[in-house]
């Protein structure tokens, strides 16, 4: 075998193989760019009132390159039977959320268009979008559990920044979040003793030795005063005067026992007996193990227990409880830290039994953690005695480490994984896979001040979200409700963002200081821009004044949240759906050779190699550079350039590849080489390791477990080290356009892919929404896209999404 290409300096020789597609299943066809020949240049493409008229756009160009002009669809068109509603919120106008658009049918019957009409794929020069539904296809089979809802957590932050507002402020938030003309949350969550969005440490019995527990403080003296009952009163309130009479399901969460109860932690004496604080953990964190005669593992059960029935006297019934929050993370603020024997252990010598004794009815669930070891505590709990009280498995959003840039982006397969897992172990039909947490940190959108932030933060939300539910998750609740203008209050300066704040100096009439006592951080990450802006002047950014005149900033993430949560009702299910191409390129009309989109934001060290329908776009352009590495470039969301390699080496959590530190002394990037494969149809090749523990290996494909849930085994499948001769390993490559894409599938092509496409979707049976049918659709590009609906083989609407947008489509009939 023999290399075909010089690594010093030649770029990639072309390989494509000019749309001809195997004879056989399962084959691959790829592009890859030229060394130093991409240049890439990101116009934000505004497409306003795309929807009224038709408008032709210029394409970004270099001078290389031919003007291209890209022609919209000037409308929403909807065919046979089917007549929608859209609701669009946008970067485009970012002032007007939530806004609908006109839609109009072709069918005389409907009397909305005169003019029957055939629907045409790629009519206008920009190619169309394919977003292909069956909406009679489940994305899960074999589950009965269906989409409980969204939610937020009742936190003390929460709870002390919501009582800073005057009555209207107060009303405005219940609304906005429990009510009928708001997000609709039917989830909430509560820490059992203080977490770090507490202004202090606090429990309800801090008596050694007490093990029966005759000192817990029934009344909740703690969470009574500093508002949070009665604020989980009046949202129980708003939302069943909302939702017929519903109520909200609460679930309850520990970060820390008492101090009484742990084993001392490193910041302790050497000698001490037991923990002297709550924050921190030893690597076992109970004080005398979790074993069967465990009196610490005993007590703490109990407690559970006592705030369970305590709480449920305030008329605030628990509907569950997660057994620890981040346990494998023994953290500077409140913590306790297990491993999978533990908890088990102590789920079934100790909280089991005491729960299904006092409250048979409350659901439990385990891990209440990140996605990446998720499927690992699965397997070890419900293959252990421990499982019989098993409800469900909690997940978080977040990355681990320190980059907050990735939180909300990695572990999408590794979704896929849990429900095999589930499906192994017998669980499948009624596990309840809860999105417990998510949240953006440091500092809030409103106080840094920058729109795009604000916005690329929005749509991490909704990629997030369409992810999970798309792989099977039932729920997804967000960090805290409502915090101030810095993310606040936290006793350990943690500050963090979240979809309202409050600001009560900014209400009318207000005399209240900018920070009210609670927050001691208030120097902490520099000035708050927003504060210094006008109603009018964040009124046009999509902070609408209406709602700074009561003393609440209402974010962008809101209203994305609210794009699903208010369409996508509990009783929902998700369904077959992923976007395709048609003949060409979402954002690469014919004619065009570099790819569209906008520059690359996934360019980045730690996010998931992943092949998905190739759209044209930067997230699927990769070049070899002079040292044989395969690397990608973009910026993040505050402008600064990024450049990251593929990997030598999969990583052992997420089991595939990750894009990681090109420099070569950090020995990180995996060297690779482009080897031909004999094919008398085909110039296929293979993408073959040099330099990585793996050698001889090459890039292939690795299916997702779980049939890909909605969107498939071409939605997301990840790019792992694999057998060269194995057809999942053959690629076609080109320097023109960038793209390494494959055909080992037998539904179409994909394309390799920095975590997922810029043009994502969800579709779902929503019998308790406006329809019974419903679509999200997440632009993530700074360009807009033309699309249409196909539900199998019936285009049903036609439309155009512009530039950082989201759009809940309505379908009737």
């Amino acid at each position: 075998e023999q290399s075909v290409m010089n690594n010093e300096s030649s770029p990639l020789v072309s390989l494509s193989s000019n749309g001809v597609k195997s004879p056989k299943a399962k084959r691959s066809s790829v592009r890859l760019v030229a060394a130093g020949a991409a240049c890439f240049i990101c116009i934000g493409l505004v497409v306003q009132g795309v929807l009224h008229h038709s408008a032709k756009k210029p394409v970004p160009i270099t001078q290389q390159e031919p003007v291209v002009e890209q022609i919209y669809r000037p409308y929403c068109e909807s065919y046979g039977r089917t007549t929608a509603r859209i609701i669009q919120t946008s970067l485009t106008q970012p002032s007007q959320q939530w806004n609908p658009l006109p839609c109009y049918s072709t069918n005389p019957e409907n009397g909305l268009f005169t003019r029957p009409k055939k629907a045409v794929v790629d009519e206008y020069q920009v190619p169309d979008a394919v977003l292909q539904v069956d909406f009679d296809t489940f994305a899960i089979e074999n589950r009965s559990v269906k989409i409980l809802g969204f939610g937020g957590a009742f936190t003390e932050a929460a709870a002390l920044n919501y009582h800073s507002l005057s009555k209207v402020g107060r009303d405005t938030v219940m609304e906005l979040f429990f009510g009928k003309s708001g997000l609709g949350y039917s989830i909430g969550r509560v820490h059992i003793n203080s977490c770090d969005f507490s202004v202090k440490s606090y429990n309800f019995d801090n008596t050694d030795g007490d093990f029966e527990l005759h000192d817990f403080d029934m009344n909740l003296t703690h969470d009574v005063q500093s508002g949070m009952v009665d604020m989980m009163q009046n949202a129980q309130h708003t939302y069943a005067k909302a939702w017929n009479n519903e109520s909200i399901k609460m679930y309850a969460s520990p970060w820390s026992p008492p101090p009484w109860m742990k084993a001392p932690t490193p910041d302790d004496p050497k000698d001490a007996l037991h923990a002297e604080n709550m924050t921190n953990s030893a690597k076992v964190c109970l004080r005398d193990g979790v074993g069967p005669d465990s009196k610490y593992a005993q007590v703490w059960a109990l407690y559970f227990s006592k705030f369970i029935t305590a709480y449920a006297k305030k008329g605030i019934p628990m509907w569950a409880i997660t057994i620890q929050n981040e346990p494998e993370f023994a953290a500077p603020w409140e913590a306790c830290a297990y491993k999978t024997n533990t908890e088990r252990d102590f789920l079934a010598n100790h909280l089991g039994p005491q729960l299904r004794k006092s409250h048979p009815d409350l659901k439990i669930f385990i891990f209440d953690h990140n996605k990446d070891h998720a499927p690992t505590w699965i397997r070890a709990l419900l293959n252990s005695s421990a499982a019989e009280y098993v409800d469900g498995t909690a997940i978080h959003w977040y990355a681990g480490g320190m980059d907050r840039l990735l939180d909300g982006t990695v572990g999408a397969p590794n979704m896929h994984r849990v429900l095999s897992e589930l499906d192994a172990a017998g669980h499948m039909e009624e596990h309840i896979i809860l999105g417990s947490e998510a949240c953006h940190c440091p500092y809030t959108g409103y106080a840094g001040g920058d729109i795009k932030v604000a916005w690329a933060r929005a749509e991490r939300y909704a990629h997030s979200i369409l992810s999970d539910l798309a792989a099977g998750s039932n729920a997804w609740v967000e960090w805290n409700l409502i915090l101030d203008a810095k993310g606040g209050p936290n006793h350990l300066g943690n500050l963090c963002d979240t979809t309202l704040l409050a600001v009560p100096d900014r209400a009318l009439n207000s005399t209240e200081p900018q920070f009210q006592p609670f927050e001691k951080n208030t120097e902490k990450f520099g000035r708050v821009v927003g504060s210094e802006s006008t109603p009018e002047e964040l009124n046009a950014l999509g902070f609408p004044a209406k709602f700074l005149n009561a003393g609440v900033v209402v974010q962008p993430m809101y209203y994305y949240m609210g794009h699903i949560s208010r369409h996508v009702r509990p009783g929902s299910t998700a369904v077959k759906g992923l976007v395709d191409s048609g003949a060409g390129r979402t954002f690469r009309p014919p004619g065009q050779a570099f790819a569209g989109g906008g520059i690359n934001d996934l360019a980045r060290n730690g996010i998931e190699l992943t092949v998905w329908p190739c759209e044209g776009s930067t997230r699927q352009v990769f070049k070899l550079n002079k040292h044989e590495q395969l690397e990608v470039s973009g910026h993040d969301w505050l402008g600064k350039p990024t450049k990251s390699c593929i990997g030598k080496s999969m990583d052992p959590s997420f089991k595939g590849l990750l894009l990681g530190i090109c420099n070569r002394t950090m020995d990180k990037a995996g060297e690779y080489e482009v080897v031909p494969v004999a094919n008398d149809t085909v110039d296929y090749v293979n993408i073959r390791i040099k330099n990585g523990p793996k050698r001889h290996k090459c890039l292939a494909i690795q299916e997702l477990k779980n049939g890909g849930g909605a969107y498939g085994l071409r939605g997301g499948s990840q790019v792992v080290l694999g057998n060269c001769s194995d057809s999942s390993a053959q690629w076609t490559i080109s320097h023109e356009t960038g793209e390494i894409s494959s055909l080992y599938f037998e539904e179409g092509e994909v394309c390799m892919t920095t975590g997922w496409p810029f043009l994502q979707m969800g579709a779902f049976l929503t019998p308790n929404g406006d329809t019974d049918r419903t679509m999200v659709i997440l632009n993530e590009a700074a360009e807009g896209a033309n699309y249409i609906i196909r539900n199998k083989q019936d285009i049903i609407l036609t439309g155009v999404i512009p530039a950082h947008s989201i759009q809940t489509v309505i379908l009737d009939n």
